[in-house]
């Protein structure tokens, strides 16, 4: 498959940001995909080489990589190609408009170089010789890498090394959500839009957009439905609703629910077999970071599981400490002694799949007793603690021992026979009731950082205030709803220039939804997610949030926006999103 069909599909979908135009864009691009490389497309747009939880080598090549490619190729001037970068905002845009306006040719092939036959740049050349680029390491790398791209390069129209250069970069700039690249699949593969149900189940417990649609693609819909959770395939994590009272949790309920602590942890999911593997919120592999767990899990009456389970870190004498404790565990060296000073018990509270087993579409109360069945509690390994009740008093009891022991709260977990694992959800399944903070807000809420006003006074050096939006399902993209200037301590803000340095960008993201005056300072791309507190939630005729949605002609906001902490463990398409706004904010109003 040429390489220019992919390039032009890319130019088409940076033109719009509208979310069907995309999906179309997408769709037509995949229906011309021969089957055998659909994979490999799909992982280019989305700008990776493989699903990140495999833990493989990543493209992502510094700018100045980028350059001395290109300079290489071409053989123009360095200093001449950094000046056009800076003056156009990024390395893809300036090779274009250096390749049209300065030399008026198609290709590159003669260069500098002796002319010959040019064969078409394809998709598989370009997968390959980035994926040598991101494996090679060691001395002579960096040399290797640049002549790798710049052959690839040479080989190129000026819009294919656009897309190269932004691929080879990490940055393709369109911002194309998961759910568009489902909605396409259905669209290409599929004559019902309904079917997006299947699909996206199958890639919530196979979260591989490239393998999902291979398989959609060469053994159609029925493959898709039949799939199963496979043995170190992370499946998406369920997550939970909330509520501000345990009254309301019996209501949505159905009057009697399961309660567990909700530990102040990392949650973890277990694939156990012949070896282990854990895998984050965020679905990243933390397997490494917990040598403990992995000796821990090896103490269960089971040969094949994939478990869920909160890690908490604990002091000497086993209480509970706080998440940023574990913290500590988030390093490449050193292992052995963080395991020593910072230990940790495992509370663990799901089962996904026993033996050969699915259990995800059976009941809470099946899963739980499958889990009972497996686990022989000591110091460090327990059940997270649990109770099932219809009374208000007894919950409220239950809730005030999870705060005493150092919990968040409890999570409400329905016992009804729909009471599946909802893969990759945010359903009403989980309700989880955290302490009151004394504000109409209900709970934290988790945003991205899209970006950011220069400070003055003693921040006049780095970041005064960060612009913060929320996902909006609908629409596929990222709406405004606070400005975050609070909260921050000192050694925050001494590390904001470096932790942004490598989202940042002079324009707007397209899939960034802002009519906020002035603008930020400094624009970036949504990929850091932080926790916030406030006040509660109002109106706003600034944010864009829920727009038109509870009142025509205005937005929501978090009234004084305060920073609590940066979610590593989260990624953006766990944020917390418009509609979950439009409820918390409704229920605020019926607590006025």
């Amino acid at each position: 498959m040429r390489y220019g069909l992919l390039s032009k599909a890319y130019e088409q979908l940076e033109s719009t940001s509208k979310r069907l135009e995309m999906t179309d864009i997408l769709a037509q691009l995949f229906k011309e995909t021969p089957i055998d490389i659909i994979d490999k497309v799909i992982f280019l747009t989305q700008g990776k080489l493989h699903p990140s939880w495999l833990g493989l080598d990543v493209i992502g090549l510094a700018e100045k990589s980028l350059i001395k490619a290109v300079a290489q190729a071409t053989n123009l001037n360095e200093d001449k190609i950094s000046k056009k970068v800076i003056k156009i905002g990024d390395i893809g845009s300036a090779f274009k408009d250096i390749i049209l306006i300065k030399r008026k040719q198609k290709s590159l092939a003669d260069f500098g170089m002796k002319k010959k036959a040019k064969q078409p740049l394809t998709v598989e050349k370009v997968y390959s010789k980035l994926n040598n680029i991101a494996k090679a390491s060691g001395t002579g790398s960096a040399d290797f890498k640049i002549k790798e791209l710049a052959d690839l390069i040479r080989n190129t129209t000026a819009i294919e090394g656009k897309w190269l250069l932004r691929t080879a970069q990490g940055k393709l700039r369109f911002g194309v959500a998961e759910s568009t690249i489902l909605d396409a699949l259905v669209l290409a593969f599929t004559t019902d839009k309904n079917n997006k149900q299947y699909i996206e189940r199958g890639y919530n417990i196979h979260p591989n957009l490239g393998k999902i649609a291979k398989i959609l693609a060469n053994q159609g819909l029925e493959a898709i439905k039949k799939m199963k959770i496979e043995l170190f395939t992370p499946v998406r994590m369920m997550l939970a609703q909330r509520l501000s009272s345990i009254e309301e949790i019996l209501e949505k309920l159905g009057g009697k629910c399961a309660c567990e602590y909700k530990y102040d942890g990392e949650r973890l999911q277990i694939h156990l077999d012949d070896e282990v593997m854990l895998y984050t919120r965020n679905l990243e592999n933390a397997t490494t970071q917990y040598p403990d767990v992995q000796k821990l899990v090896r103490e269960l009456d089971i040969d094949k599981a994939v478990i869920e389970g909160e890690v908490v870190a604990v002091d000497s004498s086993g209480g509970l400490r706080p998440f940023q404790e574990l913290m500590h565990r988030r390093r490449k060296y050193g292992i052995k002694e963080a395991v020593e000073k910072y230990p940790i018990n495992l509370f663990l509270f799901d089962i996904l799949k026993r033996d050969e087993k699915d259990l995800i579409d059976e009941p809470y109360t099946v899963r739980r007793e499958n889990l009972k069945q497996i686990v022989r509690e000591t110091e460090r390994l327990r059940l997270g603690k649990a109770i099932i009740s219809d009374n208000i008093l007894e919950i409220e009891e239950f809730f005030n021992s999870s705060i005493e022991s150092g919990c968040e709260g409890i999570i409400a977990k329905s016992i009804q026979k729909e009471s599946v694992y909802q893969a990759g959800a945010r359903g009403w399944l989980w309700i989880k009731l955290k302490e009151s903070y004394q504000s109409k807000m209900a709970d934290n809420i988790d945003i991205v950082v899209v970006g950011a006003f220069w400070g003055r006074g003693k921040r006049a050096q780095t970041y005064g205030a960060l612009l913060c939006a929320v996902f909006d399902e609908e629409e596929g993209n990222y709406k405004t709803i606070c400005k975050v200037g609070s909260g921050f301590s000192d050694s925050d803000l001494a590390l904001f220039l470096q932790k942004f340095e490598e989202v940042k960008r002079d324009t707007k993201p397209p899939q960034v939804k802002s009519v906020i005056k002035p603008p930020p300072d400094v624009w970036f791309d949504p990929l850091i997610v932080t926790e916030i507190a406030g006040d509660e939630i109002t109106l706003s005729n600034v944010h864009l949030a829920g727009f038109g949605k509870v009142k025509t002609n205005s937005g929501l906001a978090i009234r004084f926006p305060r920073f609590i902490r940066w979610r590593e463990d989260k990624s953006i398409e766990n944020i917390t999103t418009t509609e979950e706004i439009i409820d918390m904010y409704k229920r605020q109003r019926k607590t006025v």
